[in-house]
């Protein structure tokens, strides 16, 4: 029976899908049982396609009258862990809601007398819409983007918001859940409501960074500013952690007008090895690596710093001009303690740099790795533990590498709200993501071998005391969300749970609820 109304349900949210043949329906019920990490598979009910917010709504009403029925939300389908997946329930495919011509991204423009300043620009846009796209309509159409961005762009606007969305640019311009003035959120009571700060406000806070526990994302509306030309991209090298580390944080806590706009880090390893060593650090275009430029006393494991400087100009003055980008760069580098002549620049169109990891899924889809299972793990680790986390994980037990990135860089607590849903480490005003990202290679480690690993990592957090937490957690059951929110704010999550989706409807891949029987009929 409820297949029966889905079926009927999404043909009339998408009336051109009508005529569909059940085949390609099982195919996208497929496809919704697995995601980018490869290692969970859920086959859901039936799979929807909604064109708007009130199809979204539908769906979870119908949900909430059948016993057992559980909901989830399927942006691009990059989560890692099955988060997005419904087993037996229904997945809603929200990159529908993005191409539905009912929803497209719209600019909103606020006037300097309503914004008590200068006018204020906004993209409205689909909770499906895809970053890139949100990045190619601003930039073409009036030359206006987000400040903050994820360093993958096919991601969608409501995933990343339901998670935290960062990259190089959270240390100055806070992460994606800081960058929204406004929600349209279906909860799991099936009503749709418009939050903001000064619009239901707890509601609003809970769902950023709230795991899709709280509602469905189907609109943001996302703050934009003046698109840069072009960027400064530079990367160096460093032989020592402690200098490393030492350089990052003075850089990210650098005031406005003298910081960079951009700032990461990762971990390599100290050989040859295509992907895990030298070769991975030089920027497309840029010198080659000279190992012998190292310091005698270099260990197995190096780091590499990562800094970006946008420039808003086309008339740009060459490189000796002390008014150009590079100049800014090189005084801005100069007190930094990096290995001199390792030094790795090019300049690049800001479209160009935002899009800089499409190369990396070009390859990966070119070797195979794009479509291999993905064991990543992500973590927010205090400032006060990173050295010895450094020493004990990165030295200790990926010092051969991991087939893939491995991301160390810091950010500031400060340009996180504290209520929202995201759990941060409790110590410091500085915290670093660390973020193991695995690419299975033919011939490499089994993947219950990576597991097993991951589980060893956050074994040895916990055994070491460090103040730390899972970024894109996946844990099961209560008493293991409970221990990573703490005692108060898993409080506050359980109230919102209650107040928002009382009988745990959605996002059931999550493993935090157990969906709850509904209430009797009033005329059973």
């Amino acid at each position: 029976m409820m297949l029966a109304y889905m079926d009927r349900a999404a043909a009339a949210a998408e009336p051109e899908d009508a005529g569909e043949p059940a085949a390609a329906a099982v195919a996208a019920g497929c496809v919704a049982a697995t995601d980018f990490g490869g290692m969970v598979s859920a086959m859901p009910a039936a799979v929807v396609r909604p064109a708007s917010a009130d199809d979204v709504a539908s769906a979870i009403r119908a949900a909430a009258r059948t016993a057992g029925l559980t909901v989830a939300a399927r942006g691009n389908g990059h989560s890692v862990a099955g988060q997005a997946m419904a087993e037996g329930g229904l997945v809603l495919d929200m990159r529908s809601l993005a191409l539905s011509r009912r929803s497209q991204i719209q600019l909103v423009v606020v006037s300097a007398t309503a914004a008590g300043g200068g006018a204020r620009y906004y993209a409205d846009v689909p909770g499906g819409a895809l970053w890139e796209e949100v990045l190619h309509w601003g930039v073409k159409n009036h030359g206006l983007a987000p400040a903050s961005w994820t360093d993958y762009l096919r991601l969608t606007v409501g995933g990343t918001l339901s998670n935290g969305g960062v990259s190089g640019q959270s240390f100055r311009y806070g992460p994606q859940v800081s960058n929204v003035a406004e929600l349209e959120v279906v909860t799991g009571d099936g009503e749709c409501r418009v939050c903001s700060l000064s619009s239901h406000p707890d509601l609003f806070f809970a769902v950023l960074g709230g795991l899709g526990q709280f509602g469905v994302i189907t609109r943001a509306r996302i703050p934009l500013r003046k698109a840069p030309q072009a960027v400064r991209w530079t990367r160096v090298v460093y032989g020592s952690f402690e200098e490393y580390a030492a350089d990052a944080e003075w850089l990210v806590t650098r005031p406005p007008e003298a910081a960079f706009d951009y700032v990461e880090g990762f971990a390599f390893v100290n050989g040859d090895d295509p992907v895990n060593g030298w070769p991975s650090v030089p920027i497309p275009g840029g010198a080659r690596f000279d190992p012998a430029l190292l310091p005698a006393g270099a260990g197995p494991v190096l780091y590499c710093l990562e800094v970006a400087l946008y420039q808003y100009s086309d008339d740009r003055p060459d490189d000796d001009d002390d008014k150009g980008a590079a100049a800014a760069v090189r005084r801005m580098m100069a007190p930094l303690k990096y290995v001199r002549g390792l030094e790795f620049a090019v300049e690049v169109g800001y479209v160009d740099f935002l899009s800089r990891v499409n190369r990396v899924e070009e390859e990966a889809r070119r070797n195979g790795s794009w479509d291999a299972p993905h064991p990543w793990l992500n973590l927010f680790v205090s400032a006060r533990d990173i050295a010895d986390f450094d020493r004990t994980v990165i030295k200790g037990m990926l010092a051969d590498g991991i087939d893939g990135p491995m991301l160390i860089y810091p950010m500031l607590k400060s340009k996180w709200d504290p209520n929202t849903s995201v759990a941060l480490p409790d110590s410091g005003e500085i915290f670093y993501l660390v973020a193991l990202l695995r690419f299975c290679r033919g011939g490499g480690p089994a993947v219950d071998e990576l597991v097993a690993q991951n589980g060893a990592i956050l074994r040895a957090c916990r055994a070491s005391g460090y103040d730390h937490k899972a970024y894109f957690p996946s844990y099961r059951g209560e008493p293991e969300w409970a221990r990573h929110f703490g005692d108060a704010r898993w409080k506050r999550f359980v109230d919102r749970k209650v107040r928002y989706d009382p009988l745990a409807i959605l996002a059931p891949g999550q493993k935090i609820f157990s969906r709850a029987p509904a209430p009797p009929s009033p005329c059973s």
